[in-house]
């Protein structure tokens, strides 16, 4: 792997640089509340305000949203190495971001999906006006998802669809989700599962609110009652829904906010460099110098696991270990520089945004909060460890 951007690859962040402080309102970074790898303060679930929506259009108008999209169905057909450039940046500047079950589902529906599926689903995801949720936790299925209930009747051109899923992120601004149903109880838990399509709008769904730990309404229950689809709506082939939502984490587990973690990096450093604590500034105490060092590193960590994964798409490899490496390292550095941004600014990092004598637009508190919940969604901390352990070491299962 070189290490080093090609020229046309810094020309490209270079444009990117320059779209990002053309669109953005001043001082959106500073303003910004979102703490990254976290899931309870993700902007897209808990706020669809008219600027965020006016920003993803604008994407959409320069062609950045599917760049690595094949031309043939209507994406940019650029590198995975440059929309990786490009996550990097928006994530640093904090900006709106597409919906990510987006950026999921149509890596899906263009590998596994019908012709008639492609046709009718791959443009309606391009206009980037749709908001998605994912269907796969249920109450008592969470990590072995192979034990989930909810059902998939085939009932002549339908399924019918009854169960409850959790945690269902967004459900309650979404337009359509995409589930993981029994197709077929009468086999293998493994084989049984499919992956459908579901308009929200369809009768017997019920969206009940699940309000988060940061105080969000990013959480949902959403329950099943008889709910007719379309065969159509299958994705790929039936009874095949768990291989393809292994294939699918992959792809969540690479969308990260990696920019986030070196500008809330470069923050806290300026904030240490900038406020006096017992007569000297902050950033003179030993123990502030070693976090940020070692959090400088593990940034430094993160962003190779990044690069490398786009890397790897770009030869044609296909990065299964090293995606839960990546997300594995991700959600503990979330959680490693929320402590220590509570530890460096004190009793004022509980403040949150609105109070006063907040610090930091009292990001250091809701990062504390929900960086948390990056450590279960898409995957445990436990079964990424497992999936590096087994297919990566070859370790045994017991």
């Amino acid at each position: 792997m070189d290490f080093r951007f090609s020229p046309e690859e810094l020309a490209f962040r270079d444009e990117v640089e320059a779209f990002l402080s053309k669109e953005l309102p001043p001082n959106w970074t500073e303003q910004s509340e979102y703490w990254p790898g976290g899931y309870g303060s993700a902007p897209n679930f808990h706020e669809r305000d008219a600027f965020a929506i006016h920003f993803l259009q604008r994407m959409a108008e320069e062609g950045y949203l599917f760049m690595a999209w094949p031309k043939e169905y209507g994406g940019g057909g650029r590198s995975f190495m440059e929309q990786a450039i490009f996550g990097e940046r928006c994530t640093y500047h904090l900006a709106p971001g597409p919906d990510p079950s987006i950026l999921i589902l149509g890596p899906m529906i263009i590998q596994v999906g019908s012709e008639e599926m492609k046709r009718e689903w791959i443009p309606k995801l391009m206009k980037a006006n749709q908001v998605w949720w994912i269907g796969y936790s249920e109450p008592d299925s969470g990590s072995d998802l192979s034990s989930m209930k909810t059902t998939a009747i085939e009932d002549g051109d339908h399924f019918v669809i009854n169960g409850q899923k959790i945690w269902s992120s967004g459900a309650h601004l979404a337009d359509f989700g995409w589930i993981l149903a029994r197709t077929d109880p009468n086999t293998s838990p493994y084989n049984g599962l499919s992956l459908i399509i579901v308009d929200n709008k369809m009768p017997g769904i019920t969206i009940r609110p699940i309000i988060n730990i940061v105080g969000y309404h990013s959480f949902n229950e959403v329950f099943f009652d008889n709910v007719r689809v379309p065969k159509k709506n299958l994705i790929g082939e039936r009874n095949k829904g768990w291989f393809y939502m292994m294939v699918a984490l992959d792809f969540e587990r690479l969308v990260h906010s990696i920019g986030g973690f070196r500008r809330q990096h470069e923050d806290l450093v300026k904030y240490a460099k900038e406020t006096k604590r017992g007569g000297k500034y902050i950033a003179a105490y030993p123990e502030t110098k070693q976090k940020l060092a070692d959090l400088a590193i593990e940034i430094e960590v993160a962003y190779m696991f990044f690069y490398k994964t786009a890397w790897m798409l770009d030869k044609g490899l296909f990065p299964n270990v090293e995606s839960s490496v990546l997300k594995l390292v991700a959600t503990l550095l979330s959680k490693k520089l929320a402590d220590a941004a509570m530890e460096i600014i004190g009793p004022f990092g509980q403040l949150v945004k609105g109070s006063k004598y907040a610090q930091l637009n009292g990001r250091a508190s809701l990062g504390y909060l929900d960086s948390i919940s990056g450590l279960i969604g898409a995957g445990t901390t436990e079964i990424q460890r497992s999936i590096i352990a087994q297919r990566g070491l070859g370790l045994p299962r017991k």
